[in-house]
Order: C-alpha cells, then sequence, then structure tokens
C-alpha cells in the first residue's frame, strides 16, 4: 500500500527517488506510422514540442494524426530518475509524468496549435490522475522550450481557464516548466496505438472514459 497508494499522488524529492540506471532504454530507429527519426537528429527546420496529459499512448496518436507533426514519441520527464522503466515510473518514486515528444514543422502546424489540441484532449484540473488513472505520473504539464513557448503555454493556460471560471469548472492544474531531460520509453510503448502493434487498443484518457470540460468549453466560443 506504501507503493501503490496515496504515495503515487505525491511527487517524491531527489534524496526519495529511485535510482534509476545509466544507460538508456532501447527503441527503434524509425517512427511505427511516420516512418520519420523517432529519435534525433530530427528535420532541418523543425522544433520540438512536449506535452503530458495522462496515459501517452492515446496523446501520441493524437499528435502524429495532426497535420504538421514529423515525429513523435513516448517517455518520461519531470522527474529526477534517470532511464527509469515503466514499472518504476508506475510506482510514483520518479517524479517523471508520461510525456509526448513531438517534433514539428512550425511552417505547417504552429505551437499555439498544438496547445490547443493538448488542452482540449485532457482534463486539466483533475490534479494528479487522468480519469480512473491515479499518479502523479498522469498529471498535466506543458514542457516548453525557450521564452516564446513559455509565453504562449501562459497565454493559452489563463485563456482556457477563463472559459471554465465562466463556466464554473475548476482551476487548472496544469504545469509549465522548462523542458528537462526526456527517457524514452521502452520500445513497446512506441506508437503504441498504431495498426501495427494495437489497432484495436484503448486509452481512456482520449477515447471516451474522461469527461473533458475543455473539450465542450473551448477557448474560442
Amino acid at each position: 500500500m506504501s507503493i501503490f497508494g496515496s504515495r503515487k499522488t505525491q511527487l517524491v524529492t531527489a534524496e526519495t527517488a529511485l535510482p534509476g540506471r545509466s544507460t538508456p532504454l532501447p527503441v527503434s530507429d524509425r517512427h511505427e506510422v511516420l516512418g520519420t527519426p523517432l529519435r534525433p537528429p530530427y528535420p532541418e527546420g523543425t522544433q520540438l514540442a512536449e506535452f503530458a496529459l495522462g496515459c501517452f499512448w492515446g496523446a501520441e496518436k493524437m499528435f502524429w494524426q495532426t497535420p504538421g507533426v514529423v515525429s513523435t514519441s513516448v517517455g518520461y520527464e519531470g522527474g529526477f530518475t534517470p532511464n527509469p522503466t515503466y514499472e518504476e515510473v508506475c510506482t510514483g518514486r520518479t517524479g517523471h509524468a508520461e510525456t509526448v515528444l513531438v517534433v514539428f514543422d512550425p511552417a505547417k502546424v504552429s505551437y499555439s496549435e498544438l496547445l490547443r489540441r493538448f488542452w482540449e484532449a485532457h482534463d486539466p484540473t483533475q490534479g494528479m490522475r487522468q480519469g480512473n488513472d491515479i499518479g502523479s505520473q498522469y498529471r498535466s504539464v506543458i514542457f516548453y522550450h525557450g521564452p516564446e513557448q513559455r509565453a504562449q503555454a501562459e497565454e493559452s493556460l489563463a485563456a482556457y481557464q477563463k472559459r471554465l471560471t465562466e463556466a464554473r469548472y475548476g482551476e487548472i492544474t496544469t504545469q509549465i516548466v522548462p523542458a528537462g531531460e526526456f527517457y524514452f520509453a521502452e520500445d513497446y510503448h512506441q506508437q503504441y496505438l498504431s495498426d501495427a502493434k494495437n489497432p484495436y487498443g484503448y486509452c481512456p484518457d482520449h477515447g471516451t472514459g474522461v469527461s473533458c470540460p475543455i473539450g465542450v468549453v473551448k477557448a474560442s466560443d
């Protein structure tokens, strides 16, 4: 109970986090669906965006289906444990959130559009959970790259919070923090909901399993 109970919703410290390992987990070279590089170097002119919004399976699929996105991958970020395994992250003792790394072409899709999809694909008012998935690894986070992304992220949060408040929904709990070390998840998690791996797979956070207030009350309404 100490591992899988309430402690899963409390962020660990560097001193109490699991030690991890120095060797990265092996992943494929190419994206299962897009055929583009899964790992750097990425095509010239592309930019990075990183989002945590609950279960990363459905979140990744949503982003790879976005026109202008060149590549996506899933991993762990925001904690202390180097190169953690999925099992370690699930204990809540790494501090990491399940994260999607998005490589996008800014000439074809804007960062603001990626932010819109982020907000409207999950419920960012739930704290350390997303639907029935409970734990710090399911928290909502925007990991920004540079001051421009930070400014856009903060502006978008304010806009969506205004609409949620007007509709009498709760406070957004999404963190907006600088991007840090992104640790690739195990290969079987990469493009998990692709036709080649799990064509009939289900991720409750990004299907019908979560009531998403922002999906109903949009900032543009």
